[in-house]
């Protein structure tokens, strides 16, 4: 999960014009993150080819697997992968400090179910994971992109959308967290009128928490400041 300060390095589509949805500040890069790369990235880092990727080749088994989009500085891809080993994760993110530290955190963990990339969410998603392939994707607390003229920056918008349908399994799962009630009125403008997808909580509804979720100290922080946080959980149908 991301401070607002790691905006999301990813693309929203409209039309044929790509909008960008971050303005990348990589912030402070450490001794000890410049090191997870060089010790740790050979094994739990995917280098982008553009390619559809065998992931059960990769991970020496054939399980169901889960991509987070945009883990930030990796807490709750880390807990999942201690609480979950019988699938696979996977998890994007460019914003390098962040993954420098899940590289530190899963190698002290010996977590060899989970892979990262430190890439673009959108170029991954179209030409590295087949149709089909996950049976859930997690995007937790994206960029809100709060002006109204940045709007078009989010991104949650109807062709990425479209696109996370293909990538789920028949009976896959989409969650999704905000704490921003205005974005999570267009999470169900935009989710609850696509294709392939139900609401697990009726159309324009939320859940509570999941446990599978871990509450961070970024979200904490926010909620004592009387923020609301909205879980979003959609079924592929």
């Amino acid at each position: 999960m991301s401070e607002r300060s790691q905006s999301k390095p990813y693309t929203a589509e409209l039309g044929r014009r790509r909008i960008r949805s971050f303005v990348l500040r990589q912030g402070r890069f450490s001794a000890a993150q410049q090191r997870a790369f060089e010790l740790h990235w050979p094994h739990y880092g995917l280098d982008y080819t553009g390619k559809p990727r065998d992931f059960d080749a990769l991970f020496g088994r054939r399980v169901r697997r889960v991509l987070e989009i945009g883990f930030g500085n990796g807490e709750a891809l880390r807990f999942a992968a201690q609480h979950d080993p019988a699938r696979d994760y996977l998890g994007i993110e460019v914003h390098a400090p962040g993954v420098g530290r899940l590289l530190n955190a899963l190698a002290a963990d010996g977590s060899d179910h989970v892979r990262i990339y430190h890439h673009d969410a959108v170029e991954v998603l179209q030409h590295e994971i087949a149709a089909g392939a996950l049976d859930e994707i997690r995007i937790y607390f994206p960029d809100p992109w709060h002006k109204k003229r940045h709007h078009k920056r989010r991104l949650l918008q109807p062709d990425f959308a479209a696109l996370l349908v293909r990538k789920l399994a028949a009976d896959g799962r989409l969650h999704l967290a905000t704490d921003w009630q205005d974005y999570a009125e267009q999470m169900w403008d935009v989710l609850d009128a696509t294709p392939g997808l139900r609401n697990r909580a009726g159309p324009r509804g939320h859940v509570a928490r999941p446990a599978w979720r871990p509450q961070t100290h970024f979200e904490s922080r926010g909620q004592r400041l009387g923020h609301g946080v909205w879980d979003l959980l959609y079924d592929r149908t």
